[in-house]
């Protein structure tokens, strides 16, 4: 009887212990762990990007993306470039961002675009805008800091058998496309098992789901994407075919003079 009940007080303390601990972190902690997990020097992913319409029909594009932290005193955060290889019609198409640590400030953002031999500024207000086609509009393509948004945790819920956090993110500015997010973060990885972002009238529009994660170099990262449009009927699904972590890129390739060769020579 005593050992019963030294071990019914043992399971109440690490009861108590693990819902002080939940208690104790919050929505916000949770997502600067996210983006601290993320925080790499440079990476270099190329994917393959299915698009799928509502007749079912698919297209697909072969992409190289090129991401270098850069941190410096003029407050540049992240440099992001994207080129289309795949198919002929589009190969050469890219886009160039950069991105600031002031959260007040709107992110730069350059497409090129090869037919028309020209590169086209995309003003703060086209952030919202689709890219090429895909479920990912321009702003949910570059990196978003922590304090863009408001985090609230929700609590814990078990999405397809692992434990996740369930936090609220709501946008600072009232003139984004999506009125709230709710994200789902598995613990330890610090990576989003699955996004559901709602429109300006509450709706549920579009929903991010992501598996197949692996650890490379010390990141997890989610191979495997999918983005279901609910309100276009639509969906873009995003593979990765490999990643290289922290190997070196040249500062000059996040530059419009490279945005216009078309590609990395």
């Amino acid at each position: 009887m005593k050992k019963l009940f030294s071990l019914s007080i043992i399971c109440i303390a690490l009861v108590i212990f693990y819902s002080s601990a939940i208690a104790q972190i919050t929505g916000r902690d949770i997502m600067l762990k996210v983006e601290k997990q993320q925080d790499t020097k440079t990476r270099i992913v190329k994917s393959k990007m299915i698009l799928i319409n509502k007749q079912n029909k698919t297209r697909e594009r072969d992409v190289v993306q090129y991401v270098k932290s850069v941190n410096d005193p003029k407050g540049v955060d992240d440099k992001i470039l994207i080129f289309f290889e795949y198919p002929a019609d589009i190969r050469g198409t890219g886009l160039l961002m950069i991105s600031y640590s002031d959260v007040n400030k709107d992110d730069d953002r350059w497409l090129y675009l090869p037919a028309l031999k020209k590169v086209r500024r995309i003003a703060g207000e086209s952030k919202n805008e689709y890219f090429m086609g895909t479920d990912f509009t321009y702003d949910d393509m570059g990196g978003r800091s922590v304090d863009q948004d408001k985090h609230t945790l929700l609590g814990e819920e078990t999405i397809d058998g692992v434990k996740c956090y369930k936090i609220e993110s709501v946008p600072v500015d009232k003139n984004d496309i999506y009125s709230k997010k709710i994200g789902w973060v598995i613990p330890d990885k610090w990576v989003h098992l699955k996004v559901d972002f709602y429109d300006q009238k509450g709706q549920l529009m579009k929903t991010l789901k992501a598996d197949d994660i692996r650890n490379v170099s010390g990141v997890w990262l989610q191979f495997n994407l999918v983005m279901t449009n609910l309100a276009e009927n639509h969906k873009t699904i995003l593979k990765i075919i490999e990643a290289k972590i922290n190997e070196p890129i040249d500062d000059q390739i996040f530059t419009i003079t490279a945005l216009e060769r078309g590609g990395i020579r």
